[in-house]
């Protein structure tokens, strides 16, 4: 691993620290025991971490609220520029963000359990929530005398939080939640706030806002569609807009539609939008599952209509750095490798109508409109 930027305030460095390490999937049940540390550290104390899983993004929230100085470790580049409590943080100077990147050849390890090796090298001491025997951090703190634990065998088996699901929530309540949520609060802060389990409260804000994964998803369909020009196309309608929604697993049958269902003319059109920060290198898994492709092609079949892909890659939803248009019929090959998914690129600029429409409906087009010219003239002859 290799340092390749750093943002906030650097003698952060010098100081003894702390890493703060969990597994995935920690039980919401244990996060109790974990705040209690976090709420027993002050000023004095510097805290390094990373913002990889549930557990830890919400450590680095109680940990900023609470205005102990923290060392956040990201990979390759740092991406939350409008958490408020971290441009806070970084105003204030008691924060540094420390951006790595693998110098190691790729085949030698894995690059989660390379940085927090690094990041084990420079730390004085360790602090592990929950810990999973089975996953990567077990094993990396095996040997290692400088590990306190915050939850033991006995805690994890009396995991179970008493969520006191008769207390109604009311519109004062979910005003004050929402608020400190976009403030980037984190769960803890909250929890404090309005005296409810972290089960509770978890419970609540999944019902009442989007995922950041949703998000997302959602702030790059609003840019697909300036990319439209709606308002000024009085031909192009905008007839569906799939929304996505779900009640726990239970999710809508048309959920599975491309996202939008446009009407020119006499035309129909869809089209799918995907934004992704990064693409993989199993596109086939990561954009274009098996089953998902083909209720797409059925989608097609029983609706008459073209499917096409709109990808964005790097940047942000709003503002992708690169944008991919991909025809339905053109992913198999892609999935294949034999045809590239850079031959799709395309610029970011208001698109055409026709690049959506089949070419015979493209032509069918064309000769309506003279078949019409013609019977007109005729008309008008024969008026004469």
């Amino acid at each position: 691993m290799q340092i390749i930027e750093t943002i906030g305030n650097q003698n952060l460095m010098n100081r003894e620290k702390t890493l703060f390490l969990c597994s995935k999937m920690t039980p919401i049940g244990l996060y109790g025991k974990v705040f209690k540390w976090t709420d027993s550290l002050t000023d004095k104390d510097c805290i390094a971490c990373f913002n990889s899983t549930d557990m830890e993004s919400e450590v680095l929230k109680a940990l900023l609220v609470a205005k102990v100085p923290a060392i956040l470790f990201v990979m390759n580049r740092f991406t939350d520029g409008n958490n408020i409590q971290i441009e806070r943080a970084l105003q204030e100077n008691r924060m540094l963000i420390v951006v790595l990147r693998r110098n190691e050849p790729r085949g030698k390890g894995a690059m989660p359990r390379l940085r927090n090796e690094y990041v084990l090298s420079i730390c004085q001491h360790v602090i592990c929530g929950y810990v999973n025997k089975n996953g990567s951090v077990f094993p990396l703190l095996a040997g290692r005398k400088d590990v306190v634990n915050l939850v033991d065998e006995n805690t994890c088996s009396k995991v179970a939080e008493q969520n006191n699901q008769h207390e109604r929530w009311t519109v004062a309540h979910d005003k004050m939640l929402l608020r400190m949520f976009y403030n980037d609060m984190g769960i803890h802060a909250i929890h404090k706030q309005l005296q409810r389990t972290y089960t509770a409260i978890y419970s609540r804000l999944h019902s009442i806002t989007l995922s950041e994964e949703l998000l997302k998803g959602r702030e790059f369909e609003d840019y697909v569609l300036s990319l439209f020009n709606l308002q000024e196309n009085d031909e192009l309608i905008l007839q569906e807009w799939q929304g996505d929604k779900s009640y726990g697993k239970v999710k809508a049958e048309n959920n599975r539609n491309p996202d939008f269902v446009f009407r020119y003319r006499q035309n129909e059109f869809a089209v799918e939008c995907k934004w992704r920060e990064k693409l993989n290198r199993d596109l086939g898994k990561d954009l274009f599952p098996i089953k998902r492709i083909e209720n797409y092609k059925h989608f097609s079949e029983v609706r008459h209509m073209t499917v096409t892909i709109i990808l964005g890659v790097g940047g942000e939803p709003c503002n992708p750095e690169l944008l991919y248009k991909i025809p339905l019929n053109e992913i198999a090959p892609i999935i294949s490798g034999n045809q590239s998914i850079a031959n799709y690129l395309h610029p970011a600029s208001s698109f055409e109508v026709s690049m959506f429409l089949r070419q015979e409906e493209n032509t069918k087009e064309r000769a309506y409109t003279l078949s019409e010219k013609r019977e007109k003239c005729t008309k008008d002859v024969q008026y004469d």
